[in-house]
């Protein structure tokens, strides 16, 4: 069996560093508080000041996403595919052009595999701070983000410039576009109209899962949720799989493969060669191809856990009408 140092493969939540100034809308008034958190890979933040946790990447990229009540992400797309996970609180996800072609509200554990080329934004509905663990297709996240034109628009307003480097720029900070950088291009009407307006009805039974479906599916095995033969049928590069109490996750370890940790409730004891960690509600866990491991839950009570690995398949488009 093969050992690694499990301390340069383990991010707990309580370590993480957020980014402040991730994304172009963060001094828009009702998205300014949010935070960005760029785990695995270097994701698709606009800002130098981003802290990437672990920069190794497994065909695929970890982030999170953490705002208080009412804070919101302006509606955006990805070339790739982009799946959320809620590890705490309540969430409203909409999309369409303008936001409202469709909504669906997800609780703690629900799981949305957002259909690529639309354009979508969330907001959080609940009480208290959320946060959502994100999982991003390919290891440059195919290009970054592209924005609807009337968040450009907006932002351009409160002094952030994104420039066709992918780079944000404060104006009110006195910073400039460098010669030769011009303004990102905002979208024609040509353009916009490729992008697909689904239903809510077109989306739910097919792009999301329930925590306590899959909670109830898991009690003997566990759950291929998102895969070629997964409850949401896709193959974005990465596998999905859902584990409870009862679920066994040991396993030989992929030759060639990457493992993902996640744990969504109670503690989870993972062992490998002769290190052995346990796992909390928001840690994030990388086991590099080849080697072996054993996970199980730490104590008693309610425990599930989902582990994402790395596949064969093209990073997207996931959505077929």
């Amino acid at each position: 069996m093969l050992d690694f140092d499990l301390s340069h493969y383990v991010v707990r939540y309580g370590e993480l560093i957020p980014c402040r100034t991730a994304f172009i809308d963060t001094h828009t008034p009702g998205s300014d508080k949010k935070e960005n958190f760029t785990i695995i890979g270097g994701g698709v933040s606009e800002s130098p000041d981003k802290h990437v946790h672990i920069k190794e990447t497994p065909g695929f990229n970890i982030g999170a996403a953490g705002q208080p009540p009412h804070c919101r992400n302006s509606l955006h797309t990805h070339r790739t595919a982009e799946v959320f996970f809620v590890l705490k609180g309540r969430w409203r996800f909409f999309w369409g052009r303008w936001g409202n072609a469709g909504e669906v509200i997800l609780e703690e554990g629900d799981i949305f595999n957002v259909p690529t080329g639309i354009f979508r934004g969330f907001q959080n509905v609940g009480t208290d701070y959320g946060m959502l663990m994100a999982v991003l297709g390919g290891d440059d996240s195919g290009g970054g983000v592209v924005w609807a034109p009337q968040v450009i628009e907006e932002s351009a307003s409160y002094g952030l410039i994104l420039g066709e480097d992918g780079l944000l720029y404060d104006t009110k900070k006195g910073e400039m576009l460098p010669d030769g950088v011009g303004p990102m291009p905002v979208l024609t009407d040509d353009e916009l109209k490729q992008f697909p307006e689904p239903t809510t009805r077109e989306v739910l039974p097919r792009y999301v899962a329930r925590y306590l479906d899959l909670m109830a599916m898991a009690d003997r095995a566990p759950v291929l949720v998102l895969g070629e033969n997964g409850l949401l049928r896709d193959r974005p590069g990465f596998e999905i799989e859902f584990f409870s109490t009862t679920s066994d996750c040991s396993g030989p370890g992929h030759p060639d493969r990457y493992e993902i940790l996640m744990p969504v409730k109670g503690y989870w004891r993972m062992t490998t060669g002769n290190s052995a960690t346990v796992l909390a509600p928001g840690d994030t866990c990388m086991i590099p191809p080849g080697h072996a491991h054993r996970i199980e839950p730490a104590v008693s009570g309610e425990a599930s856990l989902y582990r994402i690995t790395s596949t064969d398949d093209p990073a997207g488009p996931t959505w077929h009408a």
